[in-house]
């Protein structure tokens, strides 16, 4: 069985524009690489927001050198970026935009939500790139909830929509540069269910709601959550209630890691010339 290495419940939030309360479960910006290929998580809401005549949220700013995951539980978020790319992204959907070599985006509260109001609740995961895919071409995937395959956990213990990776045999739609799992879960108080992600990867259980007791000892409730070793065979998860999961699985990517603000590069020196990159309009237009 895969051992815990280290577990933490959500810090205080901080808001993120003005329409985006967030709590990070986990972050590279400390310096550290242990969730490697995963770089941050954050967790928005849920919040309540009431009408307004204005979109709340982000306006243009630039990424580079890693992949931006965002899944929405409630309400609705706009996106729209310097590849032409964007759309709304709605509950159950799945927005994975490829910074790469370096793209502009801007995120704010979808129309219909800003004039009706209502609880935003969403995850952003930011995903590192290896050295050799951090100048690929920007992307994005749209995701909507129809195209995740949804499986049915063993003795009706709730279900695994399955963003990325495999599970159950069935395949998750997101193409990725390195080999992982995106396991968005749910599962049924009383029951217990037994994970087995792939020898060799990185796995981080975040538990956004509910408790649960992973490997029969550790009790976490949302939000927060726990790393566990890269080998060891499978894992067990125990709903003591109602839970909404997040299980992470990923083949580590072991190089250096040199952030600064939206810039996530292998080097000082990347680093001075993706702001010289941005500085000098190579990023595109917004």
């Amino acid at each position: 069985m895969r051992k815990v290495l280290s577990s933490a419940t959500a810090p205080s939030g901080h808001w993120v524009g003005d329409g985006f309360p967030v709590r990070s479960l986990f972050s590279h910006m400390g310096g550290s690489n242990d969730y490697t290929p995963f770089l941050m998580l954050d967790y928005a809401g849920p919040e309540e927001f009431g009408p307004t005549a204005k979109p709340r949220g982000v306006g243009v700013h630039p990424h580079k050198g890693f992949e931006t995951v965002t899944i929405v539980y409630q309400g609705e978020v706009e996106h729209g970026d310097s590849t032409g790319r964007g759309g709304v992204i709605r509950p159950g959907d799945v927005q994975w935009m490829t910074a790469a070599n370096g793209i502009l985006h801007k995120e704010f509260h979808s129309e219909d939500f800003t004039r009706k109001g209502g609880t935003l609740e969403m995850v952003q995961l930011w995903v590192n790139l290896p050295a050799a895919d951090k100048s690929a071409e920007p992307g994005y995937q749209a995701i909507t909830d129809a195209d995740i395959p949804s499986v049915d956990l063993p003795d009706d213990a709730g279900r695994v929509r399955v963003i990325a990776g495999s599970y159950g045999g069935s395949d998750g739609p997101a193409r990725t540069f390195t080999p992982m799992d995106v396991w968005d879960t749910r599962l049924k108080a009383g029951k217990t269910v037994h994970f087995s992600p792939e020898e060799g990867h990185n796995v981080i259980v975040v538990v956004l709601d509910g408790k649960v007791t992973l490997n029969g000892d550790l009790c976490l409730e949302g939000a927060a959550q726990a790393r566990l070793s890269r080998d060891g065979g499978g894992f067990t998860v125990e709903a003591e209630t109602d839970a909404k999961l997040l299980i992470l699985a990923g083949a580590p990517i072991d190089e250096p890691v040199v952030a600064y603000g939206p810039f996530v590069m292998n080097s000082e020196a990347e680093i001075r010339q993706a702001i010289t990159d941005f500085n000098s309009g190579r990023f595109g237009q917004l």
